[in-house]
């Protein structure tokens, strides 16, 4: 009888603790969730929004190779160090000679971008030119934010003169250089300040 209370005691030991292991997980994710959803949006780095278009992308065509990628502003969200609230990305397809440009945002944005990746439609492409060249996934190994902070270095004196400027952040491929670099600039090409960054090393380019 002894023998039976005891092994009746343990299988409820047992049962409440599988039944608290099975809850908490749950109740934590809830509440991970109802956190994340009154938290404001915020601005991401280059390389997360990169790969949330890459995805459906390939959909497209599994040949695709990146083109360029441009940091976009959105009223009522900052964007800063290298981080932007939108995100739009050129891909292009060598086989089927067409370009498709896709959107990503924290939010919606406008009527035509939403929350997550939009797709436009596709235009015809001719081929890469001297100002303008695919590159491969394997180059683009230097984040927006890391590239921000490399940038800032070299510009530091004369952001330390004008702190107000407006930062624009672009990935491109020109025959100027041996891959993908990021370009910075603050202000504007007539008086502000810009550099290239190696997108592969993350230093800068000349």
């Amino acid at each position: 009888m002894v023998r039976k209370t005891l092994i009746s005691a343990t299988a409820f030991a047992a049962v409440l603790v599988l039944s608290s292991c099975s809850e908490t997980p749950a109740t934590t994710e809830s509440k991970v969730a109802e956190v994340k959803k009154d938290l404001p949006p915020e601005p991401v780095a280059g390389q997360s929004a990169f790969y949330q278009m890459y995805k459906p992308a390939r959909e497209w065509a599994t040949d695709l190779m990146p083109l360029s990628l441009a940091g976009n502003d959105i009223e009522g969200i900052k964007s800063e160090n290298g981080k932007y609230p939108m995100w739009t990305a050129v891909f292009v397809s060598p086989s089927k000679r067409e370009a498709r440009t896709f959107f990503y945002s924290v939010v919606d944005h406008g009527s035509d971008v939403h929350k997550g990746v939009t797709i436009g439609g596709p235009e015809s492409w001719s081929g890469p030119t001297a100002k303008s060249r695919p590159f491969q996934n394997s180059q683009f190994n230097t984040n927006s934010d890391a590239a921000y902070k490399a940038a800032a270095e070299k510009a530091a004196a004369w952001l330390q003169k004008n702190p107000d400027k407006k930062l624009s952040m672009v990935l491109t491929s020109t025959s100027h250089f041996p891959g993908p670099v990021w370009y910075v600039l603050w202000g504007d090409h007539k008086s502000g300040y810009d550099i290239f960054i190696d997108a592969t090393t993350g230093l800068p380019s000349k």
